[in-house]
C-alpha cells in the first residue's frame, strides 16, 4: 500500500521564497519574510506533536520538505534547519519516553525559535568536548561562558540549545547541555557574517557571558567523549539527515536550472538546435541525474529508518555521517555539472547557478567533516585503532 506523505509547503509559497533569495544573497540580509511565511503555514511546528498543536510530521516528511525548501532558497532552508533539528530531536526523544525534552516542544508550540550554539573555533571534538565553561548554580542550573560560531538564525532566535564543560570536579568532568533564553541576557551576537555563500542564514558568532539555563532546562550532563546516550543518537540522526536533505535539494534545483538552460540555449555549430539535443551535453546532464537520484534515495530511506527504528546496530553512526558526506559531496558534483552545461552565463554573480555553486560549498564545513566521517566509518568496519 502506498504511504501518504504529508506536506506543509505549497508551490506558491516556495515560489515567493525563491524570488526573494537573490536579494538576500546580494545584500547579505536575513530572510524575515521567509520566516514569517513559514511560521504562518505551521512549518516551525512541523515536528511538534498534534497534541500540542503542531503538525507531528515524521523525519522523512520533514526531510522531503527541506529538500523542496532548499531548492527555492538554500540559505533559508539551512537557517530553519537548526530550529528543526532542535525540535526534531526533542520530538524523537519524547516519543521514545524521554520527558526531559517536553519543554522544547511546548516552547516551539508557543512560537519560540530555537537555534544551536554548539560549534566552537578550534574545537574538532565537536560534540564530544567544549571550550565553553559551564558553571553550576545553587539552584542546579548552569551559566555558560564561551564563544560559539556559526549560530544560524542569529537575528531571530529566542531559545539557544548550547553546551559547555563543567570541570569543577576534575575526577568527573561533565558536558552540560541545556537551553538558554535570549530575554534572560548573557548572550550577544557579533556582526561578522560576511561569507562566500549561505549568506541569508546570518550565522553570526554568539558570545555567552553568563547565559543561564535553569535546572529544568538542563537536559543532559554527559562525560566528555563519545556516548551511547539516546540524546547523542537523536542529535546525530536528525542533524545529519536534515542537513543532507538541504544539500540534496540544492542538487535537485541545479538540475532543473541546467535542463531549462540547455533547452533554451542554441548551438550555431548544430544549425541552431538547442544544446539539449547535443549528445555530449546530454551525457553530462545524465551524469548529474544519476548522482542526484542516488543521493535522494539514500537520504529519504535513512530518514525512514530513523522513524521506524530500523536495526543498524553498531553501524548507525557510520550510516548517519556517511549520508551527510555523500549528500554534500554529491550536491557539489551535481552543481558543477550543471554549470558546465549551462554556458558562460552561469559564471555571472547574478545567476542562480552561481549562487547555488557558492551555497553548496558550505557543505564541506558542517559536521561530520570528511576526516571525522572516515574515522567513524573505518571504526565501524575495522574496529577501533589499537
Amino acid at each position: 500500500m502506498a504511504r501518504t506523505l504529508r506536506t506543509l509547503l505549497t508551490d506558491d509559497l516556495l515560489e515567493r521564497i525563491r524570488e526573494r533569495a537573490p536579494g538576500h544573497d546580494r545584500d547579505n540580509t536575513f530572510p524575515y519574510d521567509d520566516l514569517s511565511d513559514l511560521r504562518d503555514v505551521g512549518y516551525l511546528t512541523a515536528f511538534v506533536p498534534e497534541r500540542l498543536g503542531g503538525a507531528g510530521l515524521t523525519l522523512e516528511e520533514v526531510a522531503r520538505e527541506q529538500a523542496r525548501l532548499a531548492g527555492a532558497a538554500p540559505a533559508t532552508a539551512l537557517a530553519v534547519n537548526m530550529h528543526l533539528v532542535v525540535t526534531g530531536l526533542a520530538a524523537l526523544l519524547v516519543e521514545r519516553g524521554d520527558a526531559a525534552f517536553e519543554f522544547v516542544l511546548a516552547d516551539a508550540a508557543a512560537g519560540e525559535v530555537f537555534a544551536f550554539g554548539n560549534s566552537e573555533a578550534g574545537n574538532d571534538l565537536v560534540m564530544f568536548g567544549s571550550r565553553t565553561r559551564a558553571e553550576r548554580q545553587p539552584d542546579g542550573g548552569y551559566r555558560y561562558f564561551g564563544t560559539k560560531i556559526f549560530t544560524s538564525l542569529s537575528p531571530v532566535w529566542t531559545r539557544l540549545a548550547t553546551f559547555g564543560l563543567d570541570d569543577a570536579d576534575p575526577d568527573d568532568p561533565r558536558l552540560v547541555h541545556g537551553v538558554v533564553a535570549r530575554e534572560d541576557g548573557g548572550t550577544s551576537a557579533r556582526d561578522d557574517w560576511d561569507t562566500l555563500g549561505m549568506r541569508a542564514t546570518q550565522s553570526a558568532t554568539t558570545v555567552l557571558d553568563g547565559a543561564w539555563a535553569p535546572a529544568d532546562r538542563v537536559y543532559r550532563r554527559l562525560p566528555p567523549g563519545p556516548s551511547a546516550d539516546p540524546f547523542v543518537f537523536a542529535l546525530f540522526a536528525v542533524f545529519e539527515v536534515l542537513l543532507a536533505a538541504v544539500y540534496t535539494g540544492i542538487g535537485r534545483r541545479a538540475i532543473e536550472v541546467a535542463v531549462a538552460t540547455t533547452r533554451r540555449r542554441t548551438s550555431m555549430k548544430n544549425d541552431g538546435r538547442p544544446y539539449a539535443q547535443d549528445p555530449d551535453i546530454r551525457w553530462k546532464v545524465a551524469d548529474a541525474a544519476l548522482l542526484q537520484d542516488g543521493a535522494e534515495l539514500q537520504v529519504f530511506a535513512l530518514a525512514r529508518d530513523v522513524d521506524e527504528q530500523a536495526e543498524h546496530g553498531a553501524r548507525w553512526f557510520a550510516q548517519l555521517v556517511g549520508v551527510k558526506v555523500r549528500a554534500t559531496e554529491t550536491a557539489r558534483q551535481v552543481v558543477d555539472l550543471a554549470i558546465r552545461v549551462s554556458g558562460g552565463g552561469a559564471y555571472y554573480t547574478g545567476s542562480e547557478l552561481a549562487r547555488l555553486y557558492r551555497d553548496v560549498l558550505a557543505g564541506i564545513f558542517h559536521p561530520s567533516d570528511d576526516e571525522s566521517a572516515h574515522a567513524t566509518v573505518a571504526a565501524s568496519v575495522l574496529g577501533p585503532l589499537e
